[in-house]
C-alpha cells in the first residue's frame, strides 16, 4: 500500500480520475511513506471514478479566506482497490494577546511617555524590591544590637532601614533593565516576558543603557547618605548585577549567582551601623552566616519562580534549577530550606541573639517555609506567582520580626541596667 498526494486549485476532468490511472499516473513512492493529499472538490467527478474520497477542511492559522477544503486519497500501487485515509486536522496554536496599556494601579495614573520605563522596572509588581530589602533589613535588625559603645537606637535603625528600602527600590529597577537588555532576544519568545518593553519595542536598547546609567548614579547618591566604609562593601556588588542575565545562559544554577546579588544587603547592615566587619569577629562571623542564609533562601524561592516559565525556557534554551532538578523540586527546596534555617541561627548565636530571635525568626522561618513548600503547586503558573509573592513576606516579615523583637529586648535591657546604674550612684 502506498500513498499519493494531488494538490490541485482547478477542477479535475473526469477522463483522468480513473482508480487505474490515478494510481499509475505519478512515480512509485517506497512503501510506506505518506504524502499529503490535497484535491480539489469542486467538481462532481470523483462521485463516479471508483475512487473513495473523504473531504476533510482544514484551517491554516491566518484569515479565514486561508481556510481550505481538503480531499485524502489512498491508492494501492499494487492493483487499482483504493482505501480512503483518515482526515489530517491540524489545530492552530492559539493567540497571545497583544499589549494593553495598564488601566488600573498606580501605571494607570502616569503619563504614557513614562509608562515604558515603569514597566522596564517592575514598578506596578514590587515583590522583587522586597526580596531585595528583606536582607538589608535583616542585617540592620541584627547588626543593632552589637554597636558599641551602646546600642544603635531606634531611630537610627529606622532611618537606616528607610534608606535601604529607597536603595532596593532602585538598584532592583537597574538590575531589572539590566537583565531585560541582555534578555532582548530571548523574552520575545516566552509568554511571559515577550511584552516587556524592550521585547516589544516600546524602550530601544540604547534608551534602556541610558536609563540604567541614571539609576546606578541615584543608587550612588543613597549610598553615600551611609558611612563611607559602606562604598567598599557596596560597590563590588555592581559585578552581580550585572553578570547573573549571562548566567542563565551558561550554568542550570543562575539562581546561585541571583543569591550572590539579592543577598549583598545582608552584609551592608554593619558597615551601615558602623561596625567594622574587619576589626569584629563576631560581626563578621555573623554577617557571614546571615548572607549564605540568604542565598539559600533566594535560590528555594527563585526555583518556585522558575517553575512558571519551566515550558518556554526549555524552548528557549535558558537554563535554570527548575529545568535540572524538575523531578526533585520539593526535595531540593526542603534541603535549600533548612540550610537557609541552619545558617540563620549559626548567625544567630554569633551576634548573641537571644530566644526571641530563635523562636521568632527561626521559627517563623520553618513554619512559613514548610507550608510554602508542602503546598505550592508546581505544575501551575499562577500557585507558584502566588506563592512566590506571599511567601516573601510570609518568611521574610517572621524573620524580621523575630529579630526586631530580639533587638527591642536586648535595647530595653540595656536601657534598663543603664538606668540602674545611675540610680546605684
Amino acid at each position: 500500500m502506498r500513498s499519493v498526494c494531488f494538490r490541485s486549485i482547478r477542477p479535475l476532468q473526469p477522463a483522468c480520475l480513473s482508480s487505474r490511472r490515478l494510481a499509475t499516473a505519478f512515480s512509485p513512492s517506497p512503501p510506506g511513506k505518506m504524502v499529503c493529499v490535497s484535491l480539489s472538490t469542486r467538481t462532481s467527478s470523483w462521485k463516479s471514478s471508483g475512487v473513495p474520497v473523504r473531504a476533510s477542511t482544514v484551517r491554516i492559522s491566518g484569515p479565514p479566506a486561508l481556510a481550505r477544503t481538503h480531499t485524502t486519497a489512498v491508492v494501492s500501487s499494487a492493483s487499482t482497490t483504493t482505501t480512503a485515509a483518515p482526515p489530517t486536522t491540524t489545530e492552530a496554536e492559539p493567540e497571545l494577546p497583544p499589549y494593553s496599556p495598564p488601566t488600573t494601579g498606580l501605571l494607570s495614573v502616569l503619563p504614557k511617555s513614562w509608562v515604558p520605563y515603569a514597566e522596564l522596572i517592575r514598578l506596578d509588581k514590587p515583590t522583587g524590591s522586597y526580596y531585595l530589602y528583606f536582607p538589608c533589613l535583616f542585617s540592620t535588625l541584627m547588626a543593632a544590637p552589637m554597636v558599641e559603645p551602646a546600642m544603635a537606637s531606634p531611630g537610627s535603625v529606622i532611618g537606616t532601614s528607610l534608606l535601604f528600602f529607597t536603595g532596593a527600590i532602585i538598584m532592583r529597577g537597574a538590575g531589572c533593565t539590566i537583565n531585560d537588555l541582555w534578555d532582548r532576544n530571548l523574552d520575545p519568545h516566552v509568554a511571559r516576558t515577550r511584552l516587556r518593553p524592550i521585547a516589544r519595542g516600546a524602550v530601544t536598547p540604547f534608551n534602556a543603557l541610558v536609563f540604567t546609567g541614571a539609576q546606578l548614579l541615584a543608587g550612588l547618591a543613597v549610598l553615600l547618605q551611609f558611612p563611607t566604609s559602606c562604598l567598599y562593601y557596596g560597590i563590588p556588588s555592581l559585578a552581580f548585577v550585572a553578570t547573573y542575565p549571562l548566567a542563565k545562559r551558561v550554568t542550570y544554577y543562575p539562581q546561585f549567582v541571583l543569591g550572590l546579588t539579592f543577598s549583598w544587603g545582608a552584609i551592608m547592615g554593619f558597615p551601615a551601623l558602623g561596625i567594622d566587619l574587619l576589626s569584629n569577629s563576631a560581626a563578621l562571623a555573623a554577617s557571614a552566616f546571615l548572607y549564605t542564609s540568604n542565598i539559600a533562601w533566594t535560590v528555594l524561592y527563585d526555583m518556585i519562580y522558575a517553575h512558571m516559565d519551566i515550558k518556554d525556557d526549555a524552548k528557549a534554551g535558558i537554563k535554570s534549577i527548575a529545568l535540572k532538578h524538575a523531578a526533585q523540586t520539593k526535595a531540593v527546596l526542603m534541603g535549600l530550606g533548612a540550610v537557609q534555617i541552619g545558617l540563620l541561627a549559626a548567625a544567630g548565636v554569633a551576634s548573641g541573639a537571644g530566644p526571641a530571635f530563635f523562636v521568632g525568626s527561626c521559627g517563623g522561618a520553618v513554619a512559613t517555609l514548610g507550608i510554602m513548600i508542602k503546598r505550592v503547586k508546581l505544575e501551575s503558573v499562577k500557585n507558584c506567582w502566588w506563592w512566590f509573592v506571599n511567601g516573601c513576606l510570609m518568611t521574610g516579615g517572621a524573620i524580621s520580626l523575630g529579630l526586631g523583637a530580639d533587638y527591642l529586648v536586648r535595647y530595653n535591657k540595656q536601657k534598663t541596667e543603664e538606668k540602674n546604674k545611675i540610680t546605684a550612684i
